[in-house]
């Protein structure tokens, strides 16, 4: 088995995405070998995104989505736009199936560009999220950050889209406040056994809101897919906002949006763009890599 594999650096929203080609093989990329990967600046990540043969029928591929971290992540929206992108340039195809931890996943190139993912249904049941105690409304519950009479994030929505989420709700610009300061405290909360992606969110209007997230796993990422989809569901879900929502990613460099859509048959569908930067090859293993140097834009 050769050494070395095809991989893509990508981002979606400025979420920084290794797309990896681990088709044909038997092995997987390491926790030793994305460890490396992030500590290098030019290959830093929020998540790779390894793509494997399929494991089930009707699938296009199976993927593997893991943390800057070494940890293994359910789901990553932005990661499977950047995925579908890359498959995309490679195949000229438009739609694809893919099977992740967390499910199977819908993805289609649409005709400006932009690709929208079928992230499945939202998961509300608090044993299922899973929280450590049981709350009967999980739109709601006790959780706070901050002096007991002027909390400065309480009450947060949870839920899970493949992996938790907590989403506070602000009445500013999430930029404004210290989420690398409590993030870490969030995300590693007793109520949260498997951890938790940590949102703030504020909404601007019925169809608009801005977000903000600390990422299980990632730490302050530029943008979070899953992240948005759950700000989105939760909005409607409490009365903020209606099913469809335009969710600005406060921390990605140019402010990008995403359309997220919690239709009625209860699947959330995310729409937005991917950017692919420069591929080369990398050592699943040790994640020692070269940069191609030509310029194509495929795996």
């Amino acid at each position: 088995m050769a050494a070395e594999v095809q991989f893509a650096r990508m981002n979606g929203l400025g979420n920084m995405i290794l797309v990896v080609d681990m088709r044909g093989r038997a092995d997987a990329v390491t926790p030793a070998a994305a460890i490396a990967l992030n500590a290098d600046p030019a290959t830093r990540f929020d998540q790779i995104m390894a793509v494997h043969d399929p494991k089930v029928d009707g699938t296009d591929a199976f993927i593997d989505i893991i943390n800057c971290d070494g940890s293994r992540a359910q789901a990553c929206g932005n990661g499977t736009r950047c995925v579908v992108q890359a498959l995309g340039a490679e195949t000229g195809r438009k739609a694809f199936t893919f099977q992740t931890v967390a499910g199977i996943l819908n993805a289609t190139e649409n005709g400006d560009g932009t690709i929208s993912v079928d992230m499945g249904k939202p998961v509300f049941e608090w044993n299922r999220i899973p929280l450590a105690e049981e709350f009967f409304d999980t739109s709601r519950i006790e959780l706070q950050i901050g002096p007991i009479d002027a909390p400065i994030l309480h009450s947060p929505a949870v839920m899970s889209m493949g992996n938790p989420h907590a989403v506070f709700w602000v009445d500013r610009d999430p930029m404004s406040f210290d989420l690398d300061r409590f993030g870490p405290l969030l995300e590693n909360h007793p109520m949260f056994p498997e951890r938790a992606n940590i949102t703030l969110a504020h909404v601007t209007s019925p169809s608009s809101m801005t977000t903000r997230t600390w990422e299980r796993g990632a730490g302050l990422t530029l943008a979070c897919g899953s992240a948005a989809c759950s700000a989105g569901v939760s909005g409607a879900r409490t009365g903020r906002t209606g099913r469809k929502v335009a969710i600005t990613v406060a921390s990605s460099p140019n402010r990008g949006t995403l359309t997220i859509e919690w239709r009625e048959d209860d699947h959330v569908v995310m729409t937005g763009p991917a950017e692919w930067e420069w591929s080369g090859t990398l050592d699943p293993s040790t994640g020692a890599f070269r940069r191609d140097e030509t310029g194509a834009a495929a795996l």
